[in-house]
């Protein structure tokens, strides 16, 4: 069931302090593919204590690896031949690595590509930017206050908003980033997304809840897990997870191997079909349920999670 902000963003119309929107940037083409794509690699220049992968150090032989992965991922991309989308989701931090600022301006003067865009802490110089089709790059950027100055961070962002980059930026909903949640929302430009992310296994209080929703009014999707069993979902037909060996998942929590990209044989196996498992948690998993109505809400925006319209003022 969709809350009256949903509501009121469908009906809004885009504005000055709207994000920009690129048609069928979500995939409405007939034939578009959606890809959510993570290698091998997980090493992090970030030591944040809820993540598994902090300060992980990949050896040189991973890197290759991971490299070359990469770049057989992106000529299966260049020559895929029908409208593509791309999130990468890698396990580590991707654009401190130039392979992975390489594809991002590679793919994104791709003309089947709709949208190209990662997940990543923007720990890195944004002076590759400049190379990039700005029409179809987008960023999902992370905010970790125990990692990084507040006033550096907010110097990133105000640097890709003057660059034009369309970009997220969001937190983990620990009681201990609320006060810095609330100060970068101020500072932040209006037609940015701040949004925030529940933490794995908290139960919040409804005024806990409120707290951060004066933040994030979509934070209501995040703070309890989705019951996902039985609801049709985007991911398996429109929507699949790519490894770096090639292998096809529907999305990243359901382990079933559907066949691989680089044999085609995944193909046969896109279809309708509704979500195998409990409860699904995690926004790019949950943005794909259908009932959610998410796609509606981030209409032009679904894979960097940008609303259709500013959420700064509700």
């Amino acid at each position: 069931m969709r809350r009256p902000i949903e509501d009121a963003l469908l009906e809004a119309n885009m504005g000055v302090n709207a994000a920009p929107r690129t048609p069928s940037a979500d995939g409405h083409d007939p034939g578009h593919l959606t890809i959510l794509y993570r290698g091998p690699l997980s090493s992090c220049d970030y030591d944040c204590p809820y993540c598994p992968f902090a300060k992980r150090r990949d050896s040189p032989r991973q890197l290759r690896e991971d490299r070359a992965a990469l770049e057989r991922f992106t000529a299966w991309t260049a020559e895929c031949g029908h409208p593509v989308s791309v999130l990468f989701t890698p396990w580590g931090e991707g654009l401190v690595r130039s392979w992975y600022r390489r594809a991002m301006v590679e793919l994104s003067h791709l003309p089947h590509v709709r949208r190209v865009a990662i997940q990543t802490n923007f720990s890195c110089r944004p002076d590759w930017l400049a190379e990039a089709d700005l029409d179809t790059l987008a960023l999902w950027v992370t905010y970790h206050p125990g990692q990084v100055g507040y006033e550096r961070f907010l110097g990133r962002c105000r640097d890709l908003a003057g660059r034009g980059v369309r970009f997220s930026v969001g937190v983990v909903g620990l009681p201990e980033h609320l006060e810095h949640a609330l100060r970068l929302r101020a500072d932040l430009p209006d037609q940015v997304y701040l949004w925030v992310n529940a933490e794995e296994g908290r139960l919040y209080t409804d005024e806990e809840a409120a707290r951060w929703a004066e933040i994030d009014p979509l934070f209501h999707h995040s703070r309890t897990p989705h019951r996902s069993a039985g609801q049709p979902c985007r991911t398996g037909e429109s929507v699949i997870s790519v490894a770096g060996d090639g292998t096809v998942r529907r999305c990243h929590f359901v382990p079933a191997v559907l066949g691989n990209l680089y044999d085609g044989s995944f193909r046969e196996a896109l279809r309708p079909r509704a979500c195998p498992a409990a409860l699904c948690d995690c926004h790019i998993g949950y943005v794909h349920l259908e009932p959610t109505g998410l796609y509606d809400v981030f209409a032009g925006g679904v894979l960097e999670r940008i609303p259709q319209v500013s959420l700064a003022g509700w």
